[in-house]
């Protein structure tokens, strides 16, 4: 056991979880969990990690103004996969560590995804809405196995997507810019550039990371591309998709489906949108199950041991 480090534990939904307490509590002597549940701010999250030399974080916000202010801070171990929101770069000039392992929720996400995709294909949302108006009539809906996939970015979720799409017998293009040639044809794939993956899909999920490169992939301009009555998800950044026409496109029916588990601005929602009877708005639950959030959490307690310069995963 280490007696010496002094570990934070930023997340709230680490500390809440028992198993992860505990397993924490067999390495570590001195450890402040987030017990008051604190959304932080930059103020509070530099005095909730001051005095620590290690910390797991989840959804705060890593800056340099924050890093410049905690001398004594030498690891951070990630809880989740995106690392969008710490500055990996002021992470590298201060000499701190990071512990980041990628993938360990992509079937959570996958999961919900296809969960998505199909509810949407089948108008569940909109005949359950229905229904508790007191109306009952046939509703028509479309087969998952008779559409094209389009997947955006093919890293660990987008790979396993792939995978649980093979039974349907989907057709499944892909746009990344990385070459994944032996995985494109082990799976039959269509690597295409992103507008044509837009023309030419009824379905579109997007799985990448959020930077500047990334960031409103999809916007005014090319969303024009989707083909018509499209569906559109996604569960990985708010930040790819600029939000503000998709209330146009919904209600022209340019796209006939809108599955959102990220926003740009969370927790801020667009009432207007969230009502859409084709719109369905989960609260960044895509890796929240129970068993995700296990591995995520023995991921980043590995982390505060196994942990390297940052800049290393800058281009992941």
């Amino acid at each position: 056991m280490n007696t010496k480090s002094k570990v934070a534990v930023c997340s709230r939904s680490f500390s809440k979880n028992e198993l992860l307490r505990v397993e924490l509590t067999k390495h570590y002597k001195n450890i402040t969990f987030n017990d008051k549940e604190v959304r932080f701010d930059s103020y509070s999250l530099v005095e909730f990690l001051k005095g620590h030399d290690k910390a797991i974080v989840a959804l705060e916000s890593i800056n340099e103004s924050v890093l410049n202010q905690l001398p004594d801070l030498k690891v951070i171990s990630k809880y989740g996969v995106g690392l969008d929101m710490i500055d990996l770069h002021s992470m590298h000039k201060y000499g701190i560590k990071l512990g980041w392992t990628g993938g360990v929720n992509k079937r959570a996400v996958s999961e919900l995804v296809i969960a998505n995709a199909i509810s949407l294909l089948h108008k569940t949302f909109f005949s359950n809405s229905e229904v508790k108006k007191n109306k009952w009539y046939q509703i028509i809906g479309r087969q998952l196995s008779d559409c094209t996939v389009g997947i955006v970015g093919c890293g660990n979720i987008g790979k396993d997507l792939v995978k649980i799409l093979q039974p349907f017998g989907c057709t499944v293009l892909v746009n990344d810019i990385k070459d994944y040639s032996d995985f494109y044809k082990s799976y039959n794939l269509g690597r295409v550039d992103l507008n044509t993956l837009l023309k030419q899909s009824d379905i579109i999920t997007l799985h990448l990371p959020l930077n500047e490169s990334t960031y409103h992939i999809i916007n005014k301009n090319n969303m024009n591309y989707i083909k018509k009555g499209g569906i559109l998800i996604n569960f990985a950044r708010g930040g790819l998709i600029e939000e503000e026409p998709l209330k146009d496109m919904i209600a022209t029916g340019s796209i006939s489906g809108l599955a959102l588990d990220v926003l740009e601005k969370e927790p801020f929602i667009d009432a207007d949108l969230a009502v859409m009877d084709n719109v369905f708005i989960t609260p960044h639950i895509g890796g929240s199950t129970h068993e995700s959030i296990l591995a995520m959490g023995l991921s980043a307690i590995k982390g505060l041991d196994s942990h390297g310069d940052p800049l290393r995963f800058n281009k992941l």
